[in-house]
């Protein structure tokens, strides 16, 4: 393992050569505006009635890149867990996403948040979403849709999270990089870029990143590289091209039990009183190999008009050692959107912005079954596949929608209106097992309503009220196994869309620049009431799923950077939120067949996954003797909650302490930038729960539901940028 020592010399070298320069006074100017795209249009972010964050610049520069959580610490509303120490995120925003933990659930992928990279729809049509492909190590902008945003995104937008990869520096360069870290941490970075004509950009960048893995069973590699063009074919015609392909491999450690835990949080599951064959025993594992080509049109008609339009395919195979099965995915994802925008300038006072726009996703594949053969070994595993093909299924999926939106805007006064009609489609079909095909279409018709009044850029007052719709995904329509009639189909007949209405006040601003006290303040507070019906609830591990009838979410968020004489930048986030089950009652049945008919209700029980308070504050100082030299602490707080709906089984909550030390300089006049970073997560070595799996078997070794933290671990990062 790399020591603290060696990685506090490899940083004293790379930031000798900037102790003697002039000290840096540049800052953000207040009165630039924030324009965000994962709005559907280019807009102020101070006119858009919804809490929108943009993630500072000066965050992504102090991230290590091996997964999205480092970089959503400091966004209100949104807990990102990591699972394992690598890609593997567990991700929720107000709540959304948050049932998306456990064996069976998870592994890899999110659900009810929707996420792009360049434009380009990373979610698929049933709304889970794997984090292969996403780039956090080369990411030069992120935005946080956090209001229910299904009235522009349709299925599974209780959030959007828009990463783009296009370097942000207009000038021929080329970037190495390399790091190395606890637990065998290393990493190994090129990104390289030309200028095409009328500011165009031509970039590739590749990534690789690896580790050993603190837990046992967690090793982890990741593979990433982006080709990708933008180019500006005249003043009103503009086109982004990305070819983008991952490969990515982990291992799954499991769950422990909480005696478990205690007595060695390092350990994988491999207790065969809890999982037989164990966690260790199968070797579980995920192997994911994916390639896409997706482009983006823009053009300007003239007179207010415009047009936009998104194409993408993209081919998938994925192989999984899961639950005693060997599994293996061919896939293909095609999609893309069409945007039609008109905004018409009556008079100094009076304007109007109107969006038209449809969108489709259609996947689909097969997945073959195999027994696990132990004496075989297949790209180094300890278990290969078999030759029993137990079954040959396909899983499809076809999301259909159509949006409109109409926003007036009078003085300053904006008001916004719109709705989205989405149909999602399953197909899924046994080629083996004598179980029909089926399928189902999921459809929605979902309003929009937002009023903002511009008081000034100190004090944006907004209200909005959106509707939200997010089908069951692929895998929770699988029938409950402990019911002999839900054999008869391939869907599970007990689940319907999650359907939620959200309530929504807040308050934006960006403060007048102070020279000498404050150089910039930018501040958001947003409160949310959420009517949530059919809300999916994951059982055993997520073998079956439930709905429950009714719950709600009642919430408050704040988040704010404010610059400090010109050195000190103070960034904080807050979240409060209660939940609760207004009406759920499951029958026992789905659990126990022989106690079929019996109730239980959890009506008054909080929401499991859901922590009801969590909070980061971030403190930089750029140190003023050394140009381009910064050090940053960050404390996080993530509060208990509920890992059961019965509300017995507990996540303690825990206290994380990070520390950052980089330094950015020129070594020779504007042709070679050194950046280097020193980065130490968990300083204090704290011992906690970092996700847990929701609802989970009670099995004579107790119940395994605790996916513990790393402890103390250390990584250092050098780039050297060559400007041609």
């Amino acid at each position: 393992m790399i020591t603290f020592f060696n990685l506090i010399v490899f940083f004293t070298i790379g930031a000798l050569p900037a102790l003697a320069m002039k000290e840096d006074t540049t800052y953000v100017d207040p009165k630039d505006t924030v324009v965000v795209t994962s709005t559907r249009s280019h807009e102020n972010i101070l006119e858009t009635p919804m809490a929108v964050t943009v993630i500072p610049k000066l965050v992504l520069q102090s991230q290590r890149g091996f997964g999205m959580d480092e970089a959503l610490t400091l966004v209100p509303g949104v807990l990102a867990q990591s699972r394992s120490g690598n890609t593997d995120v567990r991700i929720q925003v107000r709540g959304f996403g948050a049932r998306g933990a456990g064996e069976r659930s998870n592994a890899g992928t999110s659900r009810g948040i929707r996420f792009y990279q360049d434009g380009i729809p990373e979610t698929e049509p049933d709304g889970r979403t794997s984090f292969d492909i996403i780039n956090m190590t080369h990411a030069s902008s992120i935005e946080v849709l956090r209001s229910n945003s299904s009235a522009l995104w349709g299925n599974a937008s209780g959030g959007v999270v828009s990463v783009s990869t296009i370097p942000d520096e207009l000038r021929p360069f080329v970037e190495l990089g390399g790091g190395l870290g606890s637990f065998g941490y290393n990493n190994i970075q090129l990104l390289t870029q030309t200028m095409l004509n009328n500011e165009g950009q031509l970039y590739l960048s590749l990534v690789n990143q690896s580790t050993n893995g603190w837990r046992v069973h967690s090793k982890s590699d990741l593979l990433q590289g982006t080709i990708g063009i933008k180019a500006n074919v005249d003043e009103r015609t503009r086109f982004k091209t990305f070819i983008a392909g991952a490969w990515n491999r982990y291992e799954i450690p499991g769950a422990l039990t909480y005696q478990e835990y205690l007595d060695n949080p390092q350990q994988a599951q491999d207790n065969p009183d809890v999982y037989n064959p164990t966690y260790v025993g199968r070797d579980e594992f995920r192997d994911n190999k994916i390639i896409r080509i997706g482009s983006t049109f823009e053009h300007d008609l003239g007179n207010g008009d415009g047009i936009s339009a998104t194409a993408f395919v993209q081919s998938k195979a994925l192989q999984r050692s899961e639950r005693n099965t060997w599994r293996d995915f061919t896939r293909y994802h095609i999609g893309g959107n069409g945007v039609y925008r008109n905004i018409m300038v009556i008079n100094e006072s009076l304007s109007n912005k109107f969006l038209l726009g449809t969108d489709i996703q259609y996947q689909d594949g097969s997945i073959l079954f195999y027994n696990l053969d132990t004496a075989a070994s297949t790209n180094g595993r300890q278990v290969g596949r078999g030759t029993t093909l137990r079954d040959n299924k396909r899983e499809g999926a076809l999301n259909l929608g159509m949006f409109f939106q109409d926003e007036v805007i009078i003085d300053n006064i904006s008001i916004v209106g719109g709705f989205r009609y989405d149909a999602i489609t399953y197909y899924s079909e046994s080629r083996i097992n004598p179980i029909p095909g089926s399928s189902k279409t999921y459809s929605r018709l979902t309003p929009k309503l937002g009023l903002t009044y511009q008081y000034s850029d100190i004090l944006n007052i907004y209200a909005s009220l959106g509707g939200g719709i997010e089908v069951p995904a692929a895998n929770e329509t699988d029938p409950p196994a402990v019911r002999g009639e839900d054999t008869l189909t391939t869907l599970n007949p007990l689940l319907e869309p999650i359907v939620s209405t959200t309530y929504e006040v807040g308050f934006k601003g960006i403060s007048p620049h102070w020279k000498g006290i404050v150089g910039s303040f930018r501040y958001d507070a947003a409160a949310f009431y959420i009517d949530v019906r059919n809300d999916i609830i994951p059982y055993r591990n997520g073998r079956f799923y439930q709905t429950a009838g009714r719950s709600r979410r009642v919430g408050a968020e704040f988040g704010a950077s404010v610059v400090l004489l010109q050195k000190f930048t103070l960034f904080s986030s807050l979240t409060l939120m209660q939940t609760e089950y207004l009406d759920y009652t499951i029958d026992s049945g789905y659990i126990d067949e022989s106690k079929t008919g019996i109730t239980v209700s959890y009506s008054g029980n909080q929401m499991a996954g859901i922590p009801t308070f969590f909070t980061t504050v971030r403190l930089r100082y750029d140190l003023p003797m050394v140009r381009g030299m910064f050090a940053e602490a960050e404390v996080r707080r993530v509060g208990s909650y509920f890992a059961s709906d019965d509300n017995t089984i507990i996540v303690d909550g825990y206290t994380i302490v990070d520390a950052t030390l980089g330094t950015n300089f020129n070594l020779i006049q504007d042709q070679l930038d050194v950046r280097v970073l020193l980065r130490a997560n968990n300083l204090t070595s704290a011992s906690y729960m970092a996700s847990a799996w929701l609802n989970p078997d009670r099995t004579p070794g107790g119940v395994a539901y605790i996916e513990p933290g790393l402890p103390l671990n250390i990584s250092g990062t050098l780039t050297m940028r060559v400007h041609l």
